[in-house]
């Protein structure tokens, strides 16, 4: 791959950076114009302004083939593992080694403020991508090494911090989510991994069972849920020699939407890794309601919907007391409040009426609703069926909850979203 192409193909870049590249691609090639290169720029550059704004902005950047820039973290989620290693770190940054270099971006990130950084990465292009692009981002004096990060780890210096993102695509490129089909295999080499750094932060799909994860690797100190605008993108690991049940910790679980790091991060402990003890005196709780969720459930009450790194994590019984909320039901994972917590963190929204499904019902239920979007927990029907037996279209500005309450009636819960806070 040509890192700096001729004159030509730099102008063509600029000039066509905004524009569509498969009508680019269907041109004819203009004089002394690399096209492959050129193309492959622009989509990483538009790829860029969407995952990665501030390298968007960064002059003279080189992009790498398209499916490193797929699988390369957004940068939300890279600042939230910047400060998640500043605080592992805890004033002694003197180490951070990414064993899994790829594109560069939560290499560059995390490295940040650490005196040493190495980056390793076996694919040479990719070496020689980040190389050029490191000092550009501000990042200097990193130490770049193409090699197998097995081989490295074997000999590396002790590090601070250890980053390892397995891949997660087997040898006919179908996604892998268990940690012992991902390359290297993190369990296997755990042994190595603390033997060579104080914290090992592990990466993994946040489609793993991340019960398992923590109970196949053992020394996990802390789990960390990371969403974007409502979609949970990642599932980090941090190991330490001292964690899990070995140490004798308990297990910190963090579930957090970066879009609103200011007001949505959410941390608590989880009772099912911890020795013993009451788990509620740990936290912030309010008391638990001492309304049933049948009493509760009137129009006019709030009920709320967590956020999508909570819903991954599970804790409801957790998220119910440290909010002092019921759930509607076992299996609903929809909470409920008297007046608005606006604390909460998820969508919140305040009940107009909650209907069963007799027809009567139905009708002066949804009289004068022509849209609505809906949501079916613990119910019979997908969303497809429903709102076809219910004939409205998708949209406006009523949100129906399907779902079935502790004493097997299936209702609709109709509701308006509370205002963005």
């Amino acid at each position: 791959m040509t890192l700096i192409p001729n004159g030509e193909t730099l102008s063509f870049i600029s000039i066509h950076k905004t524009d569509d590249v498969r009508q680019l691609a269907l041109k004819s090639r203009p004089d002394g114009v690399d096209m492959a290169y050129a193309l492959e720029q622009i989509a990483g550059w538009q790829a860029a302004r969407r995952k990665l704004p501030s390298w968007a902005d960064t002059d003279g950047l080189v992009f790498p083939p398209h499916l490193s820039m797929e699988q390369c973290s957004s940068e939300p989620t890279a600042v939230y593992k910047q400060r998640l290693a500043e605080r592992l770190a805890d004033g002694n940054a003197e180490r951070h080694v990414d064993l899994t270099g790829g594109f560069g971006v939560d290499f560059s990130f995390m490295s940040r403020g650490f005196r040493h950084k190495t980056y390793v990465e076996r694919q040479e292009t990719l070496c020689r991508v980040v190389a050029h692009n490191m000092p550009l981002l501000g990042v200097k004096d990193a130490e770049i090494v193409c090699g197998d990060t097995e081989e490295y780890l074997l000999n590396m210096p002790h590090a601070t911090t250890i980053f390892i993102d397995p891949a997660r695509r087997d040898d006919h490129g179908g996604r892998t989510f268990a940690i012992a089909d991902c390359t290297p295999d993190v369990v296997a080499l755990k042994g190595e991994l603390l033997a060579h750094a104080d914290y090992v932060v592990v990466k993994l799909s946040p489609m793993l069972d991340w019960h398992k994860a923590v109970a196949d690797l053992g020394n996990v100190s802390e789990v960390h849920f990371i969403s974007v605008k409502n979609e949970c993108k990642e599932l980090l690991l941090v190991l330490s020699a001292g964690g899990g049940r070995q140490g004798g910790a308990p297990l910190h679980v963090c579930c957090v939407d970066c879009q609103q790091l200011a007001d949505g991060s959410w941390h608590y402990v989880s009772e099912e890794y911890t020795d013993g003890g009451d788990i509620c005196a740990l936290l912030p709780c309010s008391s638990p309601s001492a309304v049933s969720p049948s009493a509760l459930l009137q129009p006019g009450c709030w009920i709320y919907e967590p956020n999508a790194s909570i819903m991954k994590a599970g804790c409801f019984a957790m998220l119910s007391a440290r909010y002092g909320m019921p759930q509607v039901a076992q299996n609903s994972h929809l909470f409920l409040s008297e007046s608005l917590v606006e604390a909460f963190p998820g969508r919140r929204f305040q009940v107009c009426a909650v209907t069963e499904l007799n027809k009567k019902a139905l009708r002066q239920a949804l009289s004068g609703i022509a849209k609505a979007n809906v949501t079916v927990r613990n119910f019979p029907l997908s969303v497809a069926d429903l709102r076809k037996k219910l004939k409205i279209k998708d949209g406006g500005d009523t949100y129906i909850f399907a779902t079935t309450l502790a004493d097997s009636r299936h209702v609709l819960i109709i509701t308006k979203k509370a205002p963005a806070q």
